[in-house]
């Protein structure tokens, strides 16, 4: 169905032209430049119901394939000679704004744009030359930039006529397979800037199913041909597109568009277009534009859980979800589906407890539906890990935890104030497990051999429940620690894989260690003699408990010297030994405690640093926003107390607004959904102001009594920020 073919395939094409036609007259002067004007996205109604038997065919792999593509090259057609020049074109416009008359710039147009030919014609560098290479499109780009720029202020019968060629070019009936010029012309149509208007997308879905429907070996080129656009065209591209799936999804304007029923390839043929684009992106390092440049906020509206659900049922096949092409979905919305899935999981297990309880004859009890931990604050580590190995059938009950002597009630701060307490002392220098480095500010595996490995599975017993449980933490592991997490997103069944092991490079060792890091890029950059001036061999070093003990990086290592020719494969296997062979029974036993709790599907939806976001949040503390989503109890933000307390807290270093937002809310972490998420509240204090303020972390509540000047209200609250630890109950 997405090929190209007969006529009445694209029979909306002819009511387009109709349409343009009938509304010719109400446009005003024709030969006076006019501005396609983008619909205001705001305007929106509420979704309609996306059908539910869109079919895809398998999911092309966007993965980058091998550099030289097998594929027949079907010879290209003779192409007709076209002379002009940038300046040429440039010095039309010119003329044509101070005469008035366009018939050069219009001949331009209407014949550039009449078929794929005449578009190669125009734009390609060489005419005579095939670029049948990933590595150069062959495309002009300045000329391709400098027409288009000067398209939207053209008379409007111009832009029209572009919009004929490009229909005529897309009803051309194709014999075999695509042309390199085909590709060329589909890459150089992508970039039409009319296509930003609403008017357009009848046009441009078909241009969008077309270059979807291609085969892998044509998509290879057009991901590599991508990679060269410049960053601010790359980024109007992918923003084209985003905005073309939005409107689909909430039309400003339903009548612009056909029935949803009519047009249900629309959002899969632009979502897999775009699926090329963040291909190009991810091939770049660093990447043309943000990761994050690929979301699209307008999906966290839609029922993300009926996508995750047919991408579950379905796969990659069949039916269509967003799912299969996660880059779009937002970090907020990977959020939702996975705290979703959690609590469907919590509910599933809960129950299965209730029946097994019931069928017993036994009578039922309320701490059976949660997994209930009980700790003494001076044997915290001992009574944590002894309490989840105890209770690792009910790792996926809701968590409640309970400080032995303490009276506390935990409805989420106490589990929040035990996260905190045991995170600092497990990765406290002393205590052995993890190294901090402090050029890198961030900790790592400590590659010490020991007996028992089930501290490193209650650390990643931790950040699952952490993640399950929607509480961050303050944790600093470097950006590979999440790629290894990730390594494979499932637990394999087989339990002779080999987990936590991913492809690492020098740039992840510069995350963790900078200055070996630095050594080893220093070494790769030598233009002496290495064997000679370096006398090194394929083995290292490392000190254990005081002794150091030696290590080949490949058999018989120690006799074969690093040399000008061998030096990559000595600084790749110096890097992979250090970050995966030296830790592996340590990150193996903390990438199985994590995936005990966390064990979901959902988990094939993220991108390791979007991992990192829900372990930890944001360090980003951005306070003005915390004070403009504050709600108040008793208080009005007018008030003199209330403009006291944020002159004061604007006004704290870093530390003591972590201290604040720990003191108030239990982590200094700003949570995914940012400073609104945390749903903070001020409330009035009806006690004397000689008492200091209360929080109530389990509701992210701040009781502050009505100071009666701006120096108490400051010394009474650094006095209470910096002293809150432990619970008790009025």
């Amino acid at each position: 169905g997405l090929e190209r073919g007969a006529k009445n395939q694209f029979s909306t094409f002819s009511n387009f032209i109709t349409t343009i036609n009938q509304k010719k007259e109400g446009i005003g002067n024709r030969n006076s430049p006019t501005q396609l004007v983008i619909p205001n996205i705001k305007n929106v109604r509420d979704l309609p119901p996306i059908c539910l038997d869109v079919r895809q065919k398998q999911r092309i792999s966007i993965d980058t394939l091998p550099q030289e593509v097998k594929a027949p090259i079907p010879t290209e057609p003779s192409l007709p000679i076209r002379t002009k020049t940038v300046k040429d074109f440039q010095d039309d416009v010119e003329k044509a704004k101070s005469s008035g008359n366009w018939k050069a710039v219009h001949d331009f147009y209407s014949t550039t744009f009449d078929s794929f030919l005449e578009i190669n014609a125009a734009f390609k560098k060489d005419t005579n030359s095939p670029f049948n290479t990933i590595e150069d499109s062959g495309i002009n780009a300045k000329f391709v930039n400098v027409v288009y720029d000067a398209l939207l202020n053209t008379p409007q019968d111009v832009q029209k006529s572009v919009l004929k060629g490009v229909i005529n070019g897309l009803l051309q009936e194709w014999k075999g397979p695509r042309t390199k010029d085909d590709l060329r012309a589909y890459c150089i149509l992508l970039q039409n800037p009319q296509f930003s208007n609403t008017s357009t997308y009848v046009i441009y879905a078909h241009l969008l199913r077309q270059i979807a429907a291609l085969t892998e070996a044509d998509h290879h080129f057009l991901v590599h041909w991508s990679k060269k656009i410049s960053q601010r065209r790359f980024k109007q591209l992918v923003d084209r597109l985003l905005q073309f799936i939005s409107l689909r999804l909430f039309p400003a304007k339903p009548e612009e568009f056909p029935p949803m029923v009519k047009c249900t390839w629309w959002i899969p043929s632009a979502t897999k277009v775009l699926a090329l684009f963040n291909a190009a992106n991810s091939l770049i390092n660093p990447p043309i534009i943000s990761y994050t440049d690929f979301y699209n906020s307008t999906l966290d509206h839609i029922d993300l859980m009926e996508e995750y659900h047919n991408w579950q049922c379905y796969g990659n096949s069949h039916r269509f979800s967003f799912c299969q092409y996660p880059f779009i979905i937002s970090i907020a919305a990977k959020k939702v589906i996975i705290q979703r899935d959690s609590e469907q999981q919590m509910i599933s297990i809960a129950r299965q407890s209730l029946v097994d309880k019931v069928s017993r004859r036994q009578k039922p009890d309320m701490n059976m539906l949660f997994l209930n931990v009980k700790v003494r604050r001076t044997h915290l580590v001992s009574d944590s890990l002894d309490e989840l190995a105890r209770k690792r059938a009910d790792l996926k009950k809701k968590l409640k935890v309970t400080f032995v002597g303490e009276a506390g009630l935990d409805m989420g701060g106490l589990t929040k104030e035990w996260f905190l307490l045991l995170i600092r002392q497990i990765f406290h220098p002393d205590y052995g497990m993890f190294t901090y480095h402090k050029d890198s500010h961030c900790h790592w595996f400590s590659s010490f051999k020991c007996d028992n490995y089930s501290e490193f599975r209650l650390v990643g017993a931790l950040m699952g429940l952490a993640v399950y449980n929607s509480i961050t933490l303050d944790i600093r592991f470097p950006p590979c620690c999440y790629k290894k997490l990730l390594s494979p997103p499932i637990v394999p069944c087989d339990h002779n894989t080999l987990v936590g092991i991913c492809d690492v490079t020098l740039d992840d060792l510069f995350q963790i260690m900078p200055e070996l890091a630095h050594g080893l890029s220093e070494l790769l950059a030598y233009e002496g003699n290495v064997e000679e001036d370096f006398y090194s061999t394929f083995q290292v070093f490392q000190e254990e408990f005081g002794v150091i003990k030696s290590y080949n990086l490949k058999p018989n290592g120690d006799k074969i010297p690093v040399t000008n020719q061998n030096r990559k494969e000595y600084v790749q296997l110096y890097v992979d030994f250090l970050l995966n062979k030296s830790i592996y029974k340590q990150f193996a036993a903390f990438y199985y405690g994590f995936h005990s709790v966390c064990a979901s599907y959902a988990l094939l939806l993220l991108r390791p640093e979007e991992v990192e976001i829900l372990v930890c949040g944001s360090p980003e503390l951005d306070m003005s926003a915390l004070q403009r989503s504050t709600q108040y109890e008793g208080y009005q933000k007018t008030d003199l107390t209330i403009r006291y307390f944020w002159e004061v807290v604007l006004g704290f270093s870093l530390d003591l607004q972590k201290k604040l937002l720990h003191f108030a809310t239990g982590s200094d972490r700003v949570p995914v959904g940012g400073m609104a998420d945390l749903n903070f509240k001020i409330s009035k204090s009806e006690t004397s102001t000689n008492w200091l303020p209360v929080a109530h972390t389990c509701f992210n509540q701040l009781c502050l009594p009505p100071y009666k000047n701006k120096k108490e209200l400051k010394q009474k609250l650094i006095i209470g920020i910096s002293n809150a630890e432990g619970f008790g109950l009025e």
